[in-house]
């Protein structure tokens, strides 16, 4: 079982540099950042993680996924860096192409692709997502970027990427390529998995929602003709869960190869005596 570590990577959070390298120097195998491009002053969707629907003001401050693990990865050797989660209806897949290779190059091949689709209605329009057909416009993202990885010439032709023969280095150093965490829990999420992911990214800390997630993991893959032990399952939870070994002994149980742990004070030498702590509490 493989313990990441999530930090609310923003402008008052500790540098994500110097607390990736304390986390490998504790032993913890990951180091998450999250994505939220820009947060509109005015909107109506409502937020499921508070009770007035409104997302904290901690969120309109973070910073960007791919400079922070940029940062993180020039001062580590081993841990796995990753995106928790990037959101692919929100970003040019050419460019994102690029980013992700060139984080995954100079990394050494450490780079965990954890994608979504979003949940903010007005963010994703304004960034020029198309919010009521996302996961379809997330799919010819990802496929359009992976012809980029693995191709010396790539061409995309879709709905809404499309784009003649172009050259686009460097590749990443994982081949194929980095792998591709989905989050959510609909079926059609099991679906998206077994047809052009790598794993699932649950957010739930029930581990019986967890334990039948795999399972249907596990017959549509069978049902695709895909091995399902190709499809890893990566906890990635909610702030205050899975704090002590007996949680990640559990999770082991229903399925799960990898779990991320919220960082729950981010300020300043903070989440460096936090992670001391949790390095006690759940690595074996």
């Amino acid at each position: 079982m493989k313990v990441g570590v999530f930090l609310l990577a923003s402008e008052s959070s500790a540098d994500p540099a110097v607390v990736a390298r304390k986390a490998e120097e504790l032993g913890f195998d990951s180091f998450w950042v999250p994505e939220h491009p820009i947060i509109p002053v005015k909107y109506t969707t409502r937020y499921p993680g508070s009770a007035d629907g409104r997302l904290p003001v901690a969120a309109a401050q973070i910073a960007d996924p791919f400079v922070a693990l940029a940062r993180a990865s020039a001062v580590t050797k081993t841990i796995q860096l990753g995106t928790g989660i990037c959101l692919i209806p929100e970003r040019n897949p050419l460019l994102l192409a690029k980013e992700v290779a060139t984080l995954d190059h100079f990394s050494g091949g450490r780079f965990i692709f954890g994608i979504g689709a979003g949940w903010l209605k007005e963010e994703t329009e304004i960034m020029g997502g198309d919010f009521l057909h996302r996961w379809t416009q997330t799919r010819e993202a990802i496929l359009a970027m992976k012809e980029l990885w693995t191709k010396e010439e790539a061409e995309y032709h879709g709905k809404y990427y499309d784009f003649p023969a172009v050259r686009s280095f460097p590749k990443p150093a994982q081949k194929p390529h980095p792998p591709i965490f989905l989050g959510g829990s609909s079926k059609n999420v099991f679906k998206r998995v077994v047809e052009w992911g790598n794993g699932w990214m649950p957010t739930t800390s029930a581990g019986e929602e967890i334990q039948r997630g795999r399972t249907l993991l596990n017959e549509f893959a069978e049902k695709a003709g895909r091995d399902p032990q190709s499809i890893a399952v990566l906890a990635f939870g909610q702030p205050g869960q899975w704090r002590d070994r007996e949680a990640i002994k559990d999770l082991e149980k229903v399925g799960v190869n990898h779990v991320t742990i919220w960082l729950r004070r981010i300020e300043g030498n903070e989440p460096i005596a936090e992670l001391e702590e949790l390095a006690r509490r759940v690595l074996p």
